[in-house]
């Protein structure tokens, strides 16, 4: 038995099996590119879902993480740290918000947005019956609140019940938004770009109608942009293309780059009027390694024009996989933005990713029937063209 099936073999005995794994076992990185613990190269266009926007590897993101291993790793949020004001002051530069709360996890960042919106409407009202909106088909988090807004009933129906007063709309259906709201309601929560449910861009007119809805009743519009944010869609946040602000946001992934760090922001409107001395908190949140991590990508992501460059590349990737989409009959759709893309198949495609990985291509699916392209917003055009010549001898 080779080296790479005894690990497999241990992890299954080891791990709780809550993953049906990929049969490979990576080592290190350089570049785009993958090794698993064999020496087999691999090109990447995963990014460890939408994590490793800069690639592996980075000499000046790496020196920055191990800089401030060497000089302090957490304090607990008692006290300041340079990191985290530096990173707060990088994320608000490239948000335009006006408030932050780091987190570990996107998962987090989406529980205390959630808990953001109750207690602005809590504020108003003294009343604790308050319902929000979420979309059908959406994907938040696994943790309690985080998953209650999770629109894939798979997903909740082994944890019910879930917290209470969630609605669940259609994604660019105004009318099934209107048809949720309520005196009650006190937020609408969506992805931009909804990842796991497919990749599923939400319209600039659907954007600005539940804005407008948001404005008239003083509702908070919470847009998640853990994958389709940093970049990804060309703009540092999917939302700025619209020019549709939200009032809370979520981001994670790609803020760290690999070390595990995630963020809610808010308009100070909402941060005058929300969470308090006492009401949210976390142990490790806005430790000093997250901050400096944060603070280097947000650097390199502006000297070296990171999202400018995921538009780029985005479009020639659209182009392509466009041409496959058309000379194919049982691909049913091609979506996305910038270097969040997707294929949807008529039939499973698991077969075609185990293909794709024995060929030294790392893929990943979302549901059953679609093929995610996520790949190091670093790529060039070359990896483009590398990935569908071996994408065409899959298929």
């Amino acid at each position: 038995m080779g080296m790479m099936q005894q690990y497999i073999e241990e992890a299954e005995s080891a791990l709780l099996h809550t993953y049906n794994r990929y049969q490979v076992v990576f080592d290190h990185g350089e570049g785009v590119r993958l090794y698993d613990i064999e020496g087999k190269e691999y090109l990447d266009f995963v990014s460890g879902i939408g994590v490793f926007a800069l690639g592996y590897g980075v000499k000046r993101y790496n020196d920055a993480v191990k800089a401030q291993v060497d000089k302090l790793l957490h304090t607990s949020n008692y006290y300041y740290n340079v990191p985290a004001i530096e990173a707060a002051k990088a994320i608000k530069k490239a948000s335009g918000m006006d408030r932050v709360f780091f987190t570990n996890s996107g998962a987090e960042a989406v529980e205390g947005a959630l808990k953001t919106a109750r207690k602005y409407a809590f504020l108003k009202d003294g009343r604790t019956d308050h319902e929000i909106i979420a979309m059908e088909h959406s994907f938040h988090g696994r943790t309690f609140g985080a998953l209650s807004v999770t629109g894939t009933r798979k997903y909740r129906d082994p944890f019910e019940p879930m917290i209470g007063n969630i609605r669940f709309a259609q994604l660019n259906d105004i009318e099934s938004v209107k048809a949720c709201i309520t005196d009650k309601t006190c937020a609408i929560i969506m992805e931009t770009v909804q990842g796991e449910g497919g990749i599923h861009p939400a319209t600039e007119e659907f954007l600005k109608e539940v804005r407008a809805i948001c404005d008239e009743k003083d509702i908070l519009l919470i847009l998640d942009e853990i994958q389709c944010g940093m970049g990804r869609t060309g703009s540092y946040y999917a939302w700025q293309r619209y020019g549709v602000k939200p009032d809370v946001m979520t981001t994670a992934k790609a803020l760290g780059c690999g070390v595990p760090v995630g963020a809610f922001l808010m308009t100070e409107k909402v941060g005058q009027a929300s969470l308090v001395a006492g009401d949210h908190g976390t142990t490790y949140g806005g430790n000093p390694l997250g901050g400096a991590a944060i603070c280097e990508v947000f650097k390199i992501f502006e000297e070296e024009k990171i999202p400018e460059h995921a538009a780029e590349v985005g479009s020639y990737l659209y182009e392509k996989l466009e041409e496959i989409s058309a000379s194919r009959d049982d691909i049913v759709e091609h979506r996305g933005i910038g270097l969040m893309q997707g294929l949807e198949f008529d039939h499973p495609v698991a077969d075609i990713i185990n293909k794709a990985l024995d060929k030294g291509l790392v893929l990943i699916n979302a549901g059953t029937n679609i093929i995610r392209f996520l790949p190091p917003l670093v790529i060039e055009k070359e990896h483009v063209d590398e990935m569908i010549k071996v994408l065409k001898e899959c298929l």
